[in-house]
């Protein structure tokens, strides 16, 4: 009796705040969401997986990809190249999954323009003293690469307005119950569905 579009769901924070755990926790929570792998010309990370994780490419292949036109964003992330494959995108959303997205600023931007339904998430940590302290904790950067990350948290937290959504990440497990929250409350907007019932004359 319902029918309906997926709904694409972009989750944005500064490095840090914790948006890679909420989102992978997510996906374990809620089976029927579909996540899309985004495809980066960085190096994978101690216990990342390719193709489950980011699909880790050179950056000839990312441009040769770019230029023919495949991804539906990609933007340049702290040095390295990141993008969203728009043909896997499409055809989920065109199947009435839900798509989680966890991507930066910039391709939350470009999504915005494209899917103008979309919902966008903005994560934060309590501080920035906070954040740099997680950054930190994370052992994987230099001091030079936290620095830069931290000046660019600061270049992406005022732009938290543009979202629609904002969650204050103190505790992850609340956190988590916000994101559900938001996800669970858009699946019910009524400008998202289609209602019909056999035995009525009108539907919409």
């Amino acid at each position: 009796m319902i029918r309906r579009r997926g709904t694409l769901f972009v989750v944005s924070a500064p490095s840090g705040a914790g948006k890679t755990t909420l989102c992978r926790e997510m996906r374990l929570r809620l089976p029927d969401l579909a996540y899309s792998v985004s495809v980066t010309t960085r190096a994978p990370r101690a216990g990342e997986i390719d193709g489950a994780d980011f699909r880790f490419v050179s950056e000839a292949e990312f441009r040769a990809m770019l230029a023919r036109g495949e991804f539906a964003e990609w933007a340049t992330v702290h040095g390295h190249l990141y993008g969203t494959r728009a043909r896997a995108l499409e055809e989920s959303l065109g199947a009435g999954h839900d798509v989680l997205l966890d991507i930066d600023t910039q391709g939350a931007a470009q999504l915005r323009a494209r899917y103008p339904e979309a919902v966008l998430v903005f994560i934060v940590a309590p501080s920035v003293k906070e954040l740099e302290q997680r950054l930190r904790e994370r052992r994987s950067d230099a001091e030079a690469e936290i620095r830069r990350r931290l000046a660019r948290a600061r270049e992406e937290i005022a732009l938290w307005r543009r979202y629609d959504y904002l969650i204050v990440n103190r505790d992850v497990k609340e956190a988590m119950e916000q994101l559900a929250a938001i996800i669970q409350a858009e699946r019910c907007r009524t400008s998202r569905l289609s209602l019909t019932f056999p035995d009525l004359e009108v539907s919409e």
